[in-house]
């Protein structure tokens, strides 16, 4: 089947997603399991609560984790550490590692689109890279702002990473995770999760209450359906927490 990339922006033209338009982000070739039932809840519900990531034994919590939902376990540990990192430098926004799972899963499914891997050291093996914003139909103009230097497009702007970033956004609101004084690498998940923990807090606020969370969400991306499959993601994401104790 010849897939059509989709590029929805939202209001202010930041972050942008790659996934094929209707396409679940669970369907491709790789044989995912993990199924994420569709959640059809009003904007400015609440999202449920995880249970706290275990201090004891944590590696094989992450280990599990990520073998009962799809999710590199590379992955898993960068959206916890940006979690614990966030909890940290923003206390009131509240973030949970599972808002990161949820935006995760709909812009790469967690930075395994179209057989990309993740590195033991958060690195892609291959860029995530989206379509030219180049003004097609249902896609909006943006000319390149970075000289290609992060989508490789002289031209025109793309999305990149696992959390799918335009260059501008990247810039402004980029984190180097480790603190080796290299730039920021949006297609490090490291860096990809504490740039998407950065974002959603300065956009929402206190993302605990139901108008803090929907408002971070719509920020990223200007789309009921998009926060419900976000929402969708997080909603069982919790529950295998509980699940997993």
């Amino acid at each position: 089947m010849a897939v059509v990339l989709a590029v929805l922006v939202l209001g202010a033209g930041f972050v942008v997603f790659i996934r094929s338009a209707g396409e679940d982000p669970s369907s491709r070739a790789r044989p995912y399991r993990f199924v994420v039932p569709a959640v059809s809840v009003a904007p400015g519900t609440a999202v449920p609560t995880p249970r706290p990531v275990p201090t004891t034994d944590r590696a094989a919590w992450l280990e599990r984790m990520a073998d009962r939902t799809d999710m590199p376990v590379r992955t898993v540990q960068a959206y916890v550490e940006a979690e614990a990192r966030t909890r940290t430098a923003t206390p009131g926004c509240n973030l949970t590692w599972i808002t990161l799972a949820g935006v995760g899963r709909v812009e790469s499914h967690h930075g395994l689109y179209n057989g990309t891997e993740v590195g033991p050291d958060g690195d892609l093996t291959k860029p995530i890279v989206g379509v030219p914003l180049d003004g097609s139909p249902g896609v909006q103009a943006i000319p390149d702002t970075d000289q290609g230097r992060l989508d490789g497009d002289p031209v025109w702007d793309r999305a990149v990473g696992s959390m799918q970033f335009l260059p501008s956004t990247w810039t402004r609101w980029s984190q180097r995770s480790n603190g080796d004084g290299r730039p920021a690498n949006p297609q490090n998940v490291d860096d990809a999760a504490l740039t998407a923990a950065r974002y959603l807090c300065a956009s929402g606020g206190d993302l605990a209450t139901g108008q803090g969370w929907w408002k971070a969400i719509l920020t990223y991306n200007a789309s009921n359906k998009y926060a419900r499959d976000v929402y969708s993601g997080v909603d069982a994401y919790a529950k295998k927490t509980v699940e997993l104790g």
